[in-house]
């Protein structure tokens, strides 16, 4: 069973025992803490799928926080204009938060 669920504006297929890097949850949340996720949009239990409209009735998705604060990869972000010597070099690291999918409810 799978379930497609919107976190902070992103859309992350979802099953029980997986964990997903999602945008940083802020300095509330905890490691060990649960947290849930309810705006899902589709649900799929062997084969039998629903789809919300705009989201599913009663299905939620159950988390708990393994890293509250992971930094991702460092990002290049390079501009240059040709021949005129302009050149910029700038780069980020995104934080984004570790969650382990416990329960999935559809």
């Amino acid at each position: 069973m799978y379930v497609i669920v919107e976190i902070q504006g992103q859309q992350f297929k979802a099953e029980a025992g997986k964990f997903l890097y999602v945008h940083y949850l802020g300095d509330e949340v905890e490691a060990g803490q649960k947290v849930e996720f309810d705006r899902v949009l589709l649900a799929d239990a062997d084969g039998d799928v629903k789809v919300g409209v705009p989201t599913v009735e009663g299905a939620k998705v159950v988390c708990e926080v393994a890293e509250p604060l992971v930094k991702g990869d460092k990002v290049i972000v390079f501009k240059k204009k040709r021949r005129k010597g302009y050149r910029r070099k700038n780069g980020h690291r995104q934080y984004f938060t570790k969650v382990i999918i416990k329960d999935v409810v559809a």
